[in-house]
Formats: structure tokens, sequence, C-alpha cells
């Protein structure tokens, strides 16, 4: 599979919030149902008018996205069909390409996503007892470069 990076349209919209959905059920396991529903509601009210990087197909079908706020990765969310493939790598590569330094947050109970962050070379900077919202979801900080 041929994979390139581009901007998000704002016609995709549906299908990076489908990515957002599928990937966050295949990862994070530990969430409550009642805030797994909360964070789907506030995905989709700002998702699709995100300034979104997009990994896509050779068709130009989106399969991960990445938001990124001048060296912070804000998301990195990849379709588990495709997890595996080299597009999470592929999307860090492209930050890189923008700033020498990324950091990220990343949910520490998400085995993968902490295990995938470490063999990019990503360290443990930091750590919150809570997520961004307050919540009880401990948030590992990270940073690279």
């Amino acid at each position: 599979m041929t994979l390139t990076i581009r901007r998000s349209r704002q016609d995709e919209g549906d299908k990076l919030v489908s990515i957002w959905c599928r990937s966050v059920d295949a990862t994070h396991h530990f969430l409550s149902a009642d805030y797994r529903i909360e964070l789907e509601e506030l995905v989709r009210s700002f998702l699709p008018e995100a300034p979104l990087w997009v990994a896509v197909t050779e068709k130009d079908e989106p399969v991960a996205f990445m938001l990124l706020t001048d060296k912070h990765i804000d998301a990195l969310f990849v379709d588990p069909d495709v997890r595996g493939s080299g597009v999470g790598k592929l999307l860090i590569e492209h930050a890189l390409s923008l700033t020498s330094t990324l950091t990220t947050d990343v949910n520490e109970q998400n085995d993968q996503a902490v295990g995938f962050y470490k063999k990019m070379g990503f360290k443990v900077t930091g750590r919150t007892e809570v997520d961004d919202l307050g919540r009880p979801y401990p948030l590992l900080k990270l940073v690279l470069g």
C-alpha cells in the first residue's frame, strides 16, 4: 500500500470521525462507556474543522490522521485495519519534517500507543493523574528530539 500525507478536506469529516471511533474502540478499552460517548461528541464537534494531516491510500482514502500544533501532536489516530503498516511512523516522520522536536501526551493505559511512541524514540518527561478534561485517565508527557 502506497501512502501519502496531505491536508484534510472539509468533505471528509465523517470519514475521519469514523477512523477516530474505530481506533479508540480498538485501543481505549479502559474508558468508561459514558466517557467514550462524551469524547465522541467532542470529536464530532471539532474534528471536521481541524487542520489535520491525513495519510491516504493511492485511491485518496484516509486511513489515519494527525493534529499537529506547532511542535505538539494533539492527536494521532490510525484505522485498526492498517495498524502495523507504517502509517503512524509516516505521520511522525512528516511531523519531524516540519519541526525538529515533537511533544505529545498519551493515555498511560493505552499500552499500544505507549509502545508505539517509545519505539519511535519518544521519552517520557512527566505524568499527570488526569486527562485534559480532568478525568481519572493518567497521561504520559512525551518528547522526541
